[in-house]
């Protein structure tokens, strides 16, 4: 506001209008039109003590105009302010809109702000505008610790306080855990949810690495766990900003208010498990939600049930099952290690980076954000891989096909004699699986030159050695030998004077 008073006593001093603009922090241009609105009404300096500048004003800009317009229901914006979506635009339109349905004047929206920041201010409920129901849990640990004593040795245990509180109508959340991991802060946020029922729009923890990987200007990139957590419960991540606790005034204020009344009340109490202890951290927590405030009636509890509550979303069906998140470079023998058991991804993945979701069930891989295999979590040791076919290359999928039973199965459509041959491969090692590689090459072999020639070509090897090996057979097919046509008698040499002696001339019958 002008300084009137201030302005005449200066011009009655005959300083120039320079000098008194300078000296009542106003433009020249304001302290002439100020001597001739004094002039026009005969008001000289001194002027009673009285006559303070909010009356100079109206004697000089007289409200006759403002006197017609109608002025705006502070209490009433005031409580639509609290309702999500609900902006100062949006109730201004309305106002005009309904000044207009009366035929009266409407404020300025300047002037309509300035009434309900005046009301607002005077009313102490600032926090008001910027907290509403159901908009915002802020989350942090608290920086005193508790102790869990061994019952057998007396080993200590720090117990740390995760606190989580309802922005709007300051309802907190309590719990103590055996460490700060990423863990037990997802587990907290679980919890608390399930304490209110429901689920805020934002939640704003602090920059500790179980929530934010890194906080930079470019952008905040969150713990995967984290995110997938938020994802699930249809929430938004909206991290403080670095040594900015004012950005989660309401949490750090509770988390002053649970140091002394549940931190320092329970520092003589000896709990000798974390659920005995967080029974007693419970009991505290319903002692603080139930204190009566100081400046306003209620409690935490029924500002959270009258003003609060109805506005939470549902929670979802089934509560967030803690996943750690990780990642891998897949090697070779296309798996992945999880609890030094290995689990088998698609083999065209060698040689790329994957992510692993792990949780207490599954196990979950996922590359360029696509789940590309998914394996039920073994928590036994396991002597061998979990490989599923559909990740394996054709060759080894065809190689852990074969059987002894198969090879048999597929010699006997073949023929009796290829039926032995690979019954003998089977059985000429210490192990059957030792024939198994000649089984296969002469598998091979049959679809390289058909069932018919290797047949024959069994046939023909058996009949040079009955422990016929796969080069013979190979040689045989080679030179074609399975399709010369066998006889059953021994042909006899049409020469009597063979250089070989037969039976005939040992035997003294010789022919002439």
């Amino acid at each position: 506001m002008v300084n009137y008073r201030e302005i005449l006593r200066l011009r009655s001093l005959e300083h120039s209008q320079r000098q008194v603009a300078v000296s009542a922090r106003c433009s020249r241009d304001t302290v002439s039109a100020v001597y001739k609105l004094a002039d026009a009404h005969g008001l000289e300096w001194p002027l009673p003590d009285d006559w303070s500048n909010e009356r100079i004003r109206d004697v000089f800009y007289p409200a006759t105009v403002v006197s017609r317009r109608r002025m705006p229901d502070c209490a009433a914006m005031f409580e639509e302010m609290a309702k999500p979506g609900v902006t100062l635009t949006l109730l201004w339109a309305e106002y005009c809109e309904q000044c207009h349905n009366e035929q009266a004047i409407p404020l300025k929206y300047t002037q309509f702000c300035d009434y309900y920041r005046k009301y607002v201010n005077t009313t102490k409920a600032t926090m008001r505008i910027k907290r509403k129901p159901g908009e915002i849990l802020e989350v942090d640990w608290a920086g005193t610790t508790l102790a869990v004593y061994d019952s057998c040795t007396g080993e200590v245990t720090p117990a740390y306080l995760f606190a989580a509180v309802l922005a709007c109508s300051q309802y907190g959340y309590a719990e103590v855990f055996p460490t700060m991991e990423s863990t037990n802060w997802i587990s907290g946020h679980v919890h608390a949810y399930e304490f209110f029922g429901g689920v805020t729009r934002m939640v704003v923890p602090d920059n500790l690495k179980a929530s934010i990987t890194s906080h930079t200007k470019q952008g905040v990139i969150l713990n995967r766990t984290y995110a997938d957590m938020a994802e699930h419960y249809g929430t938004c991540v909206l991290p403080a900003r670095p040594k900015k606790p004012r950005d989660k005034a309401s949490v750090e204020s509770a988390i002053n208010v649970f140091t002394t009344w549940i931190l320092a009340a329970l520092r003589q109490y000896k709990a000798f498990s974390f659920p005995e202890l967080n029974s007693a951290v419970r009991e505290k927590l319903d002692e603080i939600n139930h204190k009566p405030f100081q400046k306003r009636p209620g409690n935490r509890v029924t500002a959270f049930l009258d003003k609060e509550k109805t506005y939470l979303m549902p929670l979802p069906p089934s509560p967030y099952e803690i996943a750690v998140w990780s990642k891998a470079m897949i090697q070779p023998d296309y798996t992945v290690t999880i609890d030094a058991n290995q689990y088998s991804v698609p083999f065209i993945l060698i040689g790329y980076e994957v992510d692993i979701r792990t949780n207490s069930r599954t196990i979950e891989v996922f590359f360029q954000g696509s789940r590309v295999a998914s394996h039920i979590r073994r928590h036994e040791r396991l002597k061998d891989p979990v490989i599923l076919p559909e990740h394996m290359p054709d060759n080894h999928r065809q190689y852990l096909a074969y059987h002894s039973d198969n090879f048999r199965d597929w010699a006997s459509n073949v023929g009796p004699s290829t039926l032995v041959v690979i019954q003998w491969f089977l059985a000429s090692g210490k192990v059957e699986q030792q024939g198994y590689k000649s089984c296969t090459r002469l598998m091979k072999l049959a679809d390289r030159h058909s069932a018919v020639r290797v047949e024959d070509a069994c046939h023909r090897a058996l009949l040079y050695t009955p422990e016929p090996s796969i080069k013979t057979i190979e040689t045989i097919l080679k030179t074609g030998q399975d399709r010369v046509k066998q006889s059953t008698e021994t042909p006899r040499s049409s020469n009597t004077y063979a250089l070989i002696r037969g039976s005939e001339y040992f035997g003294g019958k010789r022919h002439d």
